[in-house]
């Protein structure tokens, strides 16, 4: 048996160790990665699709990145790109508002929003804005704009 083992040892010191990585699979994974990417990134931009209604408007022009309010063709309205029920809406707009002090209230309404929805959520905006000094605006698609 010590003969074997003898055997087994010295066969192992003929052996070539190589500590090389083969980059080259790495670098077609990094390059597939990348192109996975690149067709994706347009896909995952976040943001909430709103049919807006044109009209002669001009340009926003915040400072600061401005409270958004959106009461979409579903009748559903979110604030941010956050879903709130219409019916505590009249509860929750005011405690963020609150929270955030925004100089600033947008309202985006879709094109085929329903005057119901969309006049309650004005209102409540325009109270709790205009009480805080915040100005509140519409949104519109610009057919041309206002020089």
């Amino acid at each position: 048996m010590s003969l074997e083992r003898g055997r087994r040892g010295a066969a192992r010191d003929n052996l070539h160790v190589s500590a090389e990585i083969n980059v080259t699979s790495l670098i077609d994974i990094a390059f597939t990665l990348l192109v996975i990417f690149i067709i994706t990134a347009p896909i995952m931009q976040g943001g909430v699709e709103v049919r807006l209604p044109r009209a002669q408007v001009r340009p926003i022009t915040a400072q600061e990145d401005p409270f958004l309010v959106t009461v979409l063709e579903d009748e559903s309205i979110l604030i941010g790109e956050t879903p709130v029920p219409a019916e505590e809406f009249d509860e929750i707009f005011p405690q963020l508002f609150e929270i955030g002090r925004p100089s600033t209230v947008l309202i985006r309404g879709d094109a085929g929003a329903f005057y119901g929805t969309m006049l309650p959520v004005i209102a409540t905006i325009y109270r709790v804005a205009s009480e805080a000094g915040a100005s509140v605006g519409l949104v519109g698609d610009p057919i041309e704009p206002i020089p």
